[in-house]
């Protein structure tokens, strides 16, 4: 089953922008099977979940964030799954990962799958990757590098101010106390750490101080 959904999975996310393509949804089935593994879970509920959760994200980029991608890529899982026999609470477990996988919205995840899932999402947009992963993105949006003239933080979502250090300011710099595992808490510490030291950095160099 799971390779049938890897494959499904990659076909989908083919022209996905590269801050969200098959490359995150590889690390974050590789984060999954390790969280997951250590904290007891369902691990073909978890790898299944970590596969599908951002199969949505063509439709919220297209839509300049307007569609939910985790909504809309859980409705999308529930058609793939049909294909699939799974007891039925294994398959809304599946779909319960997905459409709770997101940091903004709700509903919160409640099953240990879920939590597993949100944290290896949340993971890979932290620490050296999730800075990568920040500026790509803004690339994609074509945003400025920095615009030190506004409240970062008021800045509107896919415009040009949407920038790799507004994602931190807003997002990631949160996402350390938000985990949902004792293993995912124990692996964002160093990632975080990395994040704060970096934008730092980042700040001076940008001002011509140094």
């Amino acid at each position: 089953m799971l390779i049938r959904i890897e494959t499904i999975v990659r076909g989908l996310l083919e022209n996905t922008g590269g801050s969200h393509d098959w490359e995150h949804t590889r690390r974050v089935v590789g984060l999954s099977r390790t969280i997951g593994a250590a904290e007891g879970a369902d691990m073909e509920v978890v790898i299944a979940a970590a596969f599908l959760h951002d199969i949505g994200r063509n439709h919220q980029d297209g839509s300049n964030g307007k569609i939910c991608h985790a909504q809309k890529g859980a409705r999308m899982a529930e058609e793939i799954l049909e294909n699939f026999p799974l007891p039925a609470e294994r398959k809304a477990n599946i779909l319960h990962c997905v459409a709770a996988h997101r940091f903004r919205r709700p509903p919160e995840p409640e099953t240990l799958e879920a939590k597993v899932v949100f944290d290896a999402d949340k993971i890979d947009a932290i620490g050296a990757v999730g800075v990568a992963r920040a500026y790509l993105f803004a690339g994609e949006l074509g945003a400025k590098l920095h615009n030190p003239d506004i409240d970062v933080e008021k800045a509107p979502a896919y415009s040009k101010d949407d920038t790799g250090f507004r994602e931190y300011r807003v997002k990631l710099r949160l996402i350390k106390d938000r985990m949902l595992t004792k293993t995912g808490k124990k692996m964002a510490e160093a990632r975080h750490r990395f994040m704060e030291t970096f934008f730092e950095q980042f700040l001076t160099e940008y001002s011509g101080e140094v």
